[in-house]
């Protein structure tokens, strides 16, 4: 089932040489759930491709998904919008964001919401890869490190065009509260979270900035508001932890910031920006940690991961990524990975 809505480009005449070749581009969102359904609407809003397919097993919802977006597609850039329970409406993906997992039942670790997750993906991945084997597979499902790791295992695909959305949500979460706590503006402000997308996950203090002055002098140029001493900064790391947590016990399942993170990491990709974005990669010797996946800066453009960065690193900071990394290994380790 698809829709889309034409408009009149008035800007140089139809057929004329300096009518403006478009490239058409397509992401599909595999998962039609709460997550996918907003990751769909999100690219939309955006503009970001040119035709966003929705794809799930349920053929109802998906169905009923992409049909409440077209109702609101004339509102919205040029765009097609598709949904369906047939895995051919991803092919010739340029992007394909995977959304679909296990949902976390009362009382499940998060290891054992691994392993079903992992068992979800070893049935979709190979699926997609027939109808999509050019595209940069994006993982939106949790816990989306080790299923990231997992993903890379069962699809062959090099590390940079398979990834994690990994702490760009986080550091969202981190510029957020850091701009309410100080007053300003959360666009000038330039912090990361790294590590693990989960509670080994670690703020970078002595690299972020707010308006091009280092945070951690922030105190000094300030005549005594919007402190940001050792307790706010502890505060704030809390909070970014544990919001997530809150969020679900409220309302069920995260899914609007989730959306606008994951929508601009496809952005990144579609327009080739070399965006520096905190996403889930694999690491071979980045300040010594390898072969386990988990967030750094990453430049991303057109064929996924460009590279990575290496910041700057308290002594403080090392110690707590090498023990997130310590972490997702031991936990990829006894699930078998």
């Amino acid at each position: 089932m698809s829709f889309n809505t034409q408009s009149d480009d008035l800007s140089a005449p139809r057929g004329s040489s300096f009518e403006p070749l478009i490239r058409r581009t397509k992401v599909s969102v595999v998962g039609a759930g709460a997550v996918g359904a907003t990751m769909a609407y999100a690219l939309l809003m955006r503009g970001v491709a040119r035709e966003v397919a929705l794809y799930d097993i349920n053929k109802a919802k998906v169905e009923a998904e992409a049909l409440d977006l077209a109702h609101g597609i004339q509102f919205m850039p040029q765009a097609e919008v598709t949904g369906s329970d047939d895995i051919e409406v991803v092919r010739g993906s340029d992007v394909v964001l995977v959304t679909a997992g296990a949902k976390q039942r009362p009382g499940q670790s998060r290891l054992e919401l691994a392993e079903s997750t992992i068992s979800l993906t070893k049935k979709v991945l190979p699926q997609l890869l027939e109808v999509a084997p050019d595209a940069i597979y994006i993982m939106v499902t949790n816990p989306v490190d080790v299923v990231t790791y997992a993903a890379l295992q069962i699809s062959g695909l090099p590390p940079h065009r398979l990834f994690g959305s990994g702490t760009v949500l986080d550091s969202s979460r981190l510029r957020y509260l850091i701009a309410e706590h100080t007053g300003v503006a959360v666009q000038n402000v330039h912090a990361y979270m790294v590590g693990e997308h989960g509670d080994s996950e670690i703020p970078l203090w002595s690299s972020a900035t707010i308006g091009g002055a280092p945070l951690l002098d922030w105190d000094s140029l300030e005549d005594g508001r919007g402190q940001l001493g050792d307790q706010a900064r502890a505060a704030i790391a809390y909070e970014v932890v544990n919001s997530a947590y809150r969020i679900i016990e409220g309302k069920g399942a995260t899914n609007y910031a989730v959306a606008l993170a994951g929508s601009r990491i496809v952005e990144a990709v579609l327009q080739d920006q070399h965006a520096v974005l905190p996403v889930s990669t694999l690491l071979e010797n980045y300040y010594g940690i390898s072969q386990v996946c988990l967030s750094v800066p990453s430049v991303v453009g057109k064929d996924g991961i460009l590279h990575r960065i290496e910041v700057p690193l308290s002594a403080a900071e090392l110690r707590g990524l090498q023990a997130s990394a310590e972490s997702l290994r031991q936990a990829a380790l006894s699930i078998g990975l």
